[in-house]
């Protein structure tokens, strides 16, 4: 049987999170051993009495290899966070989920992807700037990700799928439960042109609670998060501080300091989140000017053996150029050159001061 099954095993035990997660690897060295470990042993790993005692009675109650095999049956895939096909962009944030279902297909393309939320109560003016700006993204090649809502999020899938575009929708409840249930073709539309994800267990029903976390991986996965319309209390305002704390651009659309919709964004903006009075200043600022050209270079300039070694390095995470030369042991020259090259090509993208990470994957057949 597939190890997976003792990372979906864990994922349904209430309580046990990423840094759990990461702990019992780090103590057993395989989920498989922690599955099977004794009371003593998972308390050395350092698990709770509460998640412990949940852990206990869910090994107790249920059958591992059925909750699996039933889970496989409905087409779900599963992608935990050693899985080479993990999405990129979430490894780089603190305590990544470490098991993700997914409806669909996540590309690697999807890494250009940005971020469109806001308020259920979505007015006029914020559903003509959703349909324009999705219009502008798909053009560019631009993955919208959101959360599949009422409101901004529905309206952001429905203008990218319109325009011929790629989306993601990231659930606060099991993938196998469409929220709203009003959404069903919605979200079959998006899993024939995107992916369905959640890291919630099948079965898990939409809870208040389950959302914050929900909006921290819509973060993660995108290059910068654009909020429409929102309320001062509005959930989409939680998915910006995810993006700043990720050091990621926030942009906001103003409006009528009277409408309560728009207070939320003026706040944004207010306390220094991007303006977005001009669509174009999204790829100005994410230096994404260039996508087609960068498609075009990709085809037409194959990787060297010395960009390859530096896209392997950056696989994992984003280095400064100066730890990049101390594991290549590469001249700095030559690595500065190469880094710029790569940038221009739209393989690594910089993150800091003379920081990158690499945006597309590493793969053996171009060596």
């Amino acid at each position: 049987m597939d190890e997976k099954k003792y990372w979906v095993g864990f994922n349904h035990v209430r309580g046990i999170g990423a840094v759990r997660f990461q702990r019992l690897l780090e103590y057993f060295k395989d989920l498989e051993t922690a599955w099977n470990a004794t009371k003593s042993e998972l308390r050395n790993a350092g698990i709770g009495e509460k998640p412990l005692a949940n852990l206990i009675s869910f090994r107790r109650q249920n059958d591992l290899d059925q909750i699996y095999a039933g889970i496989r049956t409905k087409g779900i895939e599963i992608i935990v966070s050693t899985d080479p096909n993990y999405p990129q962009p979430l490894r780089q944030i603190t305590n990544p989920p470490p098991v993700l279902y997914v409806k669909g297909k996540i590309l690697e393309e999807d890494s250009r992807s940005v971020a469109v939320v806001g308020t259920r109560k979505i007015t006029a003016y914020g559903k003509n700037v959703v349909h324009e700006l999705g219009n502008l993204l798909a053009q560019n090649h631009i993955t919208v990700i959101s959360g599949m809502a009422r409101g901004v999020d529905s309206e952001a899938h429905q203008a990218i799928l319109n325009a011929g575009g790629r989306t993601i929708a990231v659930l606060g409840c099991g993938i196998d439960i469409i929220y709203p249930p009003e959404n069903h073709q919605l979200a079959q539309q998006i899993i024939e042109n995107g992916a369905l994800i959640s890291d919630y267990a099948p079965g898990t029903q939409p809870e208040g609670i389950n959302f914050p976390p929900r909006n921290r991986i819509i973060a993660g996965l995108s290059m910068a998060t654009i909020v429409i319309e929102a309320g001062l209390r509005s959930g989409a305002l939680i998915t910006a501080s995810f993006a700043a704390d990720q050091g990621k651009d926030v942009f906001a659309i103003p409006g009528s300091i009277y409408a309560p919709q728009s207070k939320g964004t003026n706040k944004l903006i207010f306390d220094g989140a991007h303006p977005l009075i001009r669509f174009e200043s999204i790829f100005e600022i994410l230096d994404l000017d260039n996508v087609q050209y960068q498609k075009k270079i990709q085809i037409e300039l194959p990787t060297d053996e010395t960009e390859l070694l530096i896209l392997k390095i950056l696989q994992k995470e984003a280095l400064h150029i100066d730890d990049v030369q101390a594991i290549s042991g590469l001249p700095i020259e030559r690595i500065s050159s190469t880094l710029s090259f790569l940038e221009l090509k739209g393989f690594v993208k910089k993150t800091g001061n003379m920081i990158f990470s690499a945006i597309y994957d590493y793969k053996e057949e171009y060596s």
